[in-house]
């Protein structure tokens, strides 16, 4: 069995975080958001390669990720975009991968910038017993989440209808992109593109699939992060912490309050200053400063600022109120 990573995203609404950077390297406590996929696909036995799949702009940090990192099923494949309105769509990418690299196995893909609270190896375990097209599903609980996803009604375990992104979901329960793809439905992906439709969001496809044969849904409870946004991101750090703070052991924190859901990560110093629901970058200092939901990036120095919901880009220096007056400026 095969399994694909989705890397190749930009990541614009966390722009200036992820300018230069994949947002599947965004740090939560010791490891990365894409450590944890790869963690889990590495240990199981099943599978006996994983695709990462990235673009142009972010193929060197993959390259020089894979060659550094324990990882030994990895093999990376690099769609030809380099910026966001050059991009295939998830199912057309998907489809040029499948053919690039010769797919002809049972296949799980996975949005490398999911935060999952199941282990990968248990959604492998239902797709195998249902011989079919698979999909993992979520309850957010409300419509107006819901109807920013691919919406998904049951009957049972089959899937007996799926909306992607509708103005009024009949569900609450959403689709993770996270799939399972056998042999003969990679075929199918073509065979979907070449009469017309959709190449963006895999929902679509998988609508497509659920049409026309049966699809089942590996539903979970607990937690899960879609991480696209400050916010999300945020979340996805605290629900990690759950309400510690992780703080290496490089960084120096002196006369400073770290309050509930705060990283500081190596060479940073965090001095009389209080922090909240904030991750500080390697290699920052902030002083004097009171800071609550924010994302502070590498090698910034902040003084004497008080801050909520601000995106502060790598190499900003804001001291006294100098500085840009954007704080998501880069």
């Amino acid at each position: 069995m095969k399994a694909i990573v989705l890397a190749g995203g930009y990541a614009t609404r966390l722009w200036p975080i992820t300018r230069h950077r994949p947002k599947m390297f965004l740090p939560i406590g010791d490891a990365t958001v894409i450590d944890r996929i790869f963690t889990q696909l590495e240990a199981d036995d099943r599978i006996d390669e994983v695709f990462v799949s990235t673009n142009q702009k972010f193929a060197g940090h993959f390259r020089e990720y894979i060659a550094d990192s324990r990882f030994e099923k990895l093999t990376l494949t690099v769609e030809e975009t380099t910026a966001e309105t050059q991009k295939l769509g998830v199912v057309g990418a998907l489809a040029q991968l499948v053919d690039r690299e010769a797919i002809d196995e049972d296949t799980v893909v996975i949005a490398g910038d999911n935060l999952l609270s199941f282990d990968v190896g248990e959604f492998v375990d239902f797709f195998q017993r249902a011989a079919a097209p698979c999909i993992a599903a979520y309850d957010v609980e409300t419509v107006e989440r819901a109807s920013s996803y691919g919406v998904v009604e049951l009957a049972g375990e089959r899937v007996t209808d799926f909306q992607e992104k509708p103005q009024t979901p009949n569900s609450t329960l959403v689709s993770i992109a996270c799939y399972g793809f056998p042999a003969e439905t990679l075929d199918q992906l073509e065979t979907y593109l070449e009469a017309g439709n959709n190449p963006d969001e895999p929902g679509w496809f998988v609508k497509w699939l659920q049409e026309r044969e049966d699809a089942f849904a590996f539903t979970f409870d607990d937690a899960w992060f879609d991480i696209g946004t400050p916010e999300s991101y945020l979340d996805a750090l605290a629900w990690s912490l759950d309400g510690r703070t992780h703080v290496a052991e490089s960084a120096t924190v002196e006369g400073a309050t770290l309050e509930e859901n705060v990283q500081v990560m190596a060479d940073a110093a965090v001095i009389d200053t209080r922090l909240e629901h904030s991750v500080v970058f390697p290699n920052t200092t902030i002083r004097d400063c009171e800071i609550r939901s924010s994302i502070i990036d590498r090698e910034t120095t902040l003084t004497e600022l008080n801050l909520q919901d601000a995106l502060i880009g790598a190499h900003t220096r804001i001291c006294n109120g100098e500085g840009p007056a954007d704080p998501r400026s880069d």
